[in-house]
């Protein structure tokens, strides 16, 4: 087999154009992760009760949203509604930053220790693991469970993390980061919300920002280098992914919790025209730079589909 060379991949363009310098790119998210990076435990006040009248996550984005029951719930419910939910999400984002991290620990495992590369990656590790105790935190101060994705989807993301080729494990980083990032991006400006909540989404989003570059960076250039089956492989393992990851984002025991009729909510959510909306809309940016990196093809564009991120 040919081995590419940064050189190579220099003269290496895709659909949106040139390949940049893996080291540059590096350099310059080591720069801003070095002006630009939070403390939590310092950052928030973890001390401060529980606004009252103020939402765990906007109204907009919660999942029974304008469906036939939110209209008869009354407002304390839609308010648990919010504080159970945003419990949810920060569980499944902690879930997946986990297997992130091991993603990256084998990306980085036969690269130079002194590259910029590897030096970025292990920062973005250290990001994720602060990312998580703050999600955990979060979790603690709304006074809710914390909701463990089905056991079926922990023990697929134990297979994804332990046998996931390079591009399928970026492709899976970036469905996990960008859809979320979405939301958050809506949350931390919304003065409605919980203060805490807002900065915690604040500075994920602030740090976030960064590891999609990478990401984003990391999967062109291995969409381009890759052989065949391997694109091929992260096609299909890519749309079995959104599937999953789309499945995951509603924790059916939220519903049970607050004291919901569990099979009629999870019916309403699925035929709900605004949550598919809202879901399509979160993934809009990253299926538009999927499709134009040629991911979004064949059966794993079916997946997509299938999975109500793609329209």
């Amino acid at each position: 087999m040919t081995t590419v060379t940064e050189q190579d991949i220099r003269l290496l363009r895709d659909a949106l154009g040139p390949l940049r310098d893996r080291e540059q790119v590096a350099e310059r998210l080591l720069e801003s992760s070095a002006k630009h990076s939070f403390d939590p435990d310092k950052e928030l006040d973890w001390d401060a009760p529980a606004e009252d009248g103020k939402w765990f996550w906007p109204p907009e984005l919660l999942s029974l949203y304008d469906t036939p029951l939110w209209h008869t719930m009354s407002e304390k419910q839609r308010f648990d509604l919010a504080r159970h939910e945003s419990a949810a999400l920060a569980s499944l984002g902690i879930w997946f930053e986990i297997i992130l991290m091991q993603l990256l620990v084998r990306h980085i495992y036969d690269k130079p220790v002194t590259s910029n590369h590897v030096r970025y990656a292990l920062t973005e590790i250290a990001d994720e693991c602060r990312h998580s105790m703050m999600f955990a935190r979060m979790i603690q101060k709304g006074g809710t469970p914390a909701y463990p994705p089905p056991r079926l989807y922990h023990n697929l993301g134990r297979v994804l993390k332990t046998i996931s080729t390079t591009p399928g494990s970026f492709a899976a980083t970036l469905l996990g980061e960008e859809i979320l990032d979405w939301m958050q991006r809506l949350t931390f400006p919304d003065e409605r919300v919980q203060t805490l909540v807002r900065g915690v989404t604040r500075i994920h989003v602030v740090e976030e920002a960064r590891h999609v570059r990478y990401a984003r960076e990391e999967l062109r250039r291995q969409m381009v280098t890759a052989p065949r089956w391997e694109q091929e492989l992260t096609r299909l393992s890519c749309g079995e992914a959104a599937r999953v990851f789309s499945i995951c984002f509603v924790n059916p025991q939220v519903y049970t919790n607050i004291g919901l009729d569990r099979r009629e909510a999870v019916a309403q959510v699925h035929a709900s025209g605004h949550r598919r909306e809202v879901m399509q809309s979160g993934a809009k940016r990253l299926t538009d730079f999927l499709d134009d990196i040629g991911v979004l093809r064949g059966p794993g564009r079916r997946l997509w589909k299938r999975s109500g991120l793609l329209a």
